[in-house]
């Protein structure tokens, strides 16, 4: 029927066929009422409170461009991660939703997930300016959630995402449950506290706080809560949550922790300077004989032992041949370099792998002739235990490898099973450190692995577990804070080198603890402050991110005594800090000692 036609239909025909429909029964007109029943379920659409409510592979926010209000997210994809952000929101079984948002950059997409239908997503090509995205879907019989994603394109540049809206009708969440009563602690170590209470009517889960901070998820009415330093007191509270949303704080408990001597070596100085030394090899900064280090350095990382191949597990430590360091000092001068050292209450290790030095211990053969090779060298050369510098592609872990605290991953099960044999075999003063990179740890509190969608590095926040197995083993973790991209910090910004912020915030990650690629099922608890040493670089010379002895000096300001802080806000104040780690003892002489004229300034 064509338009003119249809136009000079009656009005009182048009009236008689809606009586007709409203008199059938299950027949129901779209009417403002229903309509005004529908709301906007996407929770901080506009990223006007950060990221709040989504989870992101890499994504931040940001004040330009916008196109309402004053933030959007910004993303942006790599080789291997196409920079996805996501959050899961109720709705209601057999219902109608309307997904839309604002994008701008190349290759935006915008979707939805677990409809229970069919999954829908729409995207543009190329939106040199906001352009409005749009998709529909009806929730299957049985869906209660569905997850709401935009995300650009493998190594393309960045895109931006502003007022995303999913409108439809909201589930019936009924209200949040009541606090939970009756918290109480029970068991209480050097490093651990127990603590139960009463269930509560109508929750789902139950989550655990540490003085103000969330630190836990639970399902049940009882966790312990980990990682804690020994003989300080804590405070503990517990919410219950449902679909709805979480309720009020419990009141309070506290605990205090015993004393525990956990952590390898009980004999380093309060405040300790760990520097690595060329033991192997020459370069722009010249050889160094071990007994010239001066006595200010506490740790003395010999640099380094190396694979005879990747995934070999045997490790050779060559020391360096006349003819690149023509002053080197005898294998006799050097072992009575190693004891006086020692006798001088100094302790000298042997550190595995560095840039060149790719260890895969990828079967249980290779962890064999780790553990065998290793002993070797410590008991030629009388050391006191052993630093892991594992590089590169070292570590990584399998696509299905998701749970830090049960790791499944071949070349990381195997390192782990390696380390706890030497602390077994040399006993309670063997000296254990790690010296991993940024990306291999705190970046694992955006992603870890491979990722729940697949595509990411699986090398990202790959030390994780290995930290968190050995973590009462350890001695010293000292985090290489320099070649590093920019780290998003707890405050969910991200940071980069430069300056006393960036060692702030990466040290403050290790010492609060951090859920694992935002699930907080799956935390990564704060190891004591005697067990951190901040890495730096010793000049210019020494890597990327070298910071001035001024910014050194706020950095533990900031971190001991909470004082002299930047921008970045600390989740506390840590004076048994243990101190500072550099690359290198030889860059460090090369530049007049001022790494060491610093520390030894701060410290006295």
């Amino acid at each position: 029927m064509d338009r003119a036609r249809r136009a000079r239909r009656p009005r009182s025909v048009l009236a008689l066929l809606t009586a007709a429909l409203l008199a059938v029964p299950g027949i129901t007109a779209l009417s403002s009422v229903a309509r005004a029943a529908d709301a906007d379920l996407a929770k901080n659409g506009g990223f006007e409170s950060g990221l709040d409510g989504w989870t992101c592979t890499a994504g931040s926010t940001v004040n330009s461009p916008v196109h309402s209000g004053s933030s959007a997210l910004q993303a942006t994809p790599a080789g291997s991660d196409n920079a996805q952000c996501a959050q899961t929101v109720t709705v209601q079984p057999n219902a109608q939703y309307t997904l839309s948002g604002y994008v701008r950059g190349s290759y935006v997409y915008l979707g939805a997930n677990g409809t229970g239908t069919t999954d829908v997503s729409t995207w543009t090509q190329s939106a040199p300016d906001w352009q409005k995205l749009t998709t529909t879907f009806t929730a299957g019989a049985t869906t209660t959630k569905v997850t709401l994603y935009t995300h650009g394109w493998y190594g393309t540049g960045a895109y931006y995402a502003d007022d995303i809206s999913l409108i439809g009708p909201g589930a019936s969440t009924g209200q949040p449950p009541a606090a939970p009563t009756g918290l109480k602690t029970g068991t209480v170590t050097s490093s651990s506290v127990a603590l139960s209470w009463s269930a509560v009517t109508g929750a789902t889960s139950y989550a655990v706080y540490r003085d103000g901070a969330k630190v836990q998820t639970v399902s049940g009415t009882s966790a312990t809560v980990t990682g804690l330093a020994p003989s300080t007191a804590y405070g503990f509270q517990v919410t219950a949550s449902n679909d709805a949303g979480e309720s009020a704080r419990s009141a309070a408990v506290t605990a205090t922790t015993t004393a525990g001597t956990g952590g390898g070596s009980t004999d380093l100085p309060a405040h300790a300077l760990v520097g690595y030394l060329h033991a192997s090899f020459a370069n722009g900064s010249g050889y160094t004989r071990l007994a010239d280090v001066p006595d200010s350095w506490d740790v003395i990382d010999l640099a380094f032992g190396e694979p005879t191949s990747a995934t070999s597990g045997d490790i050779r430590f060559n020391r360096c041949p006349v003819t690149e360091c023509p002053n080197v000092e005898s294998d006799a001068d050097f072992k009575a370099a190693v004891k006086a050292k020692q006798a001088a209450g100094k302790k000298v290790l042997i550190s595995i792998g560095g840039q060149n030095g790719q260890v895969q211990l990828t079967t249980t053969a290779a962890r064999d002739a780790f553990v065998s090779s290793v002993s070797n060298i410590i008991d030629t050369y009388g050391l006191d235990g052993l630093d892991i510098d594992f590089e590169g592609h070292s570590l990584s872990l399998n696509a299905n490898d998701t749970d830090l605290k049960n790791p499944t991953t071949p070349v990381i099960v195997n390192l782990i099973s390696a380390l706890k044999t030497l602390k077994a075999k040399y006993g309670s003063k063997f000296v254990l450190t790690m010296a991993p990179e940024t990306f291999f740890v705190q970046m694992g509190y955006q992603y870890y692995g491979t990722g729940k969608w697949g595509g990411q590095d699986p090398r990202c926040g790959a030390y994780l577990p290995v930290i968190y197995a050995l973590r009462d083993d350890l001695t010293l973790l000292h985090v290489q804070d320099y070649n590093s991209g920019p780290i998003m910090g707890l405050d969910n910004q991200y940071h980069s080198m430069g300056g006393a912020d960036f060692h702030i915030a990466m040290t403050d990650m290790l010492l609060t603890g951090f859920p694992v690629a935002g699930d907080a099922n799956n935390v990564f608890p704060p190891l004591r402050p005697d067990q951190v040493a901040i890495g730096m670089p010793a000049s210019t010379n020494a890597g990327n991110g070298y910071v001035a002895p001024s910014e050194v000096t706020k950095t533990l300001d900031c971190l001991t005594k909470k004082t002299n802080c930047g921008s970045y806000p600390t989740h506390g104040t840590w004076p048994a800090l243990r101190g500072l780690m550099t690359w290198s003892v030889n860059w460090d002489r090369y530049s007049n000692w001022e790494f060491q004229r610093n520390f030894d300034a701060y410290f006295g």
